[in-house]
């Protein structure tokens, strides 16, 4: 599972998204893309699943996932008084902000590609939409 080696603190803010991305919103290294639409937050789980359902539905391309889940968040357990403390990090995320490209494709066919981003959207709890490089 996605997750950082190591990190300065163990717990972090909420924080708040706002804005849009003003890095990581062009297509950089593949042919094709997936940018998010909305902002969101991707648990390690979410993008996991991503990868194998972008690597099943066209296993002869190369992909890149642009998002890292650097964000821990925290839960406490059900039926715990108030107080005592923060909980424990219950997961990591990727904080995604609109225009982010979370995924990159090469190798394949526009219509191989279309069909392998429209299964990873399936797995993300945002909207996302399916960009091209920009060639010079």
């Amino acid at each position: 599972m996605l997750m950082p080696k190591r990190t300065k603190w163990r717990k972090m803010h909420r924080g708040r998204i706002r804005g849009e991305a003003t890095r990581g919103n062009e297509v950089a290294f593949g042919e094709f893309g997936l940018q998010a639409l909305e902002p969101g937050w991707l648990s390690a789980r979410v993008i996991e699943a991503g990868r194998v359902a972008a690597n099943r539905g066209a296993p002869e391309g190369k992909l890149w996932i642009r998002v890292f889940p650097h964000k821990s968040v925290s839960k406490k357990p059900a039926e715990t008084r108030m107080g005592t403390g923060k909980g424990d990090v219950e997961f990591w995320a990727a904080i995604v902000k609109p225009g982010t490209v979370l995924f990159e494709m090469d190798g394949v066919t526009e219509e191989v590609a279309k069909r392998a981003f429209n299964r990873v959207a399936h797995k993300l709890p945002i909207k996302v939409r399916l960009v091209r490089r920009r060639h010079a």
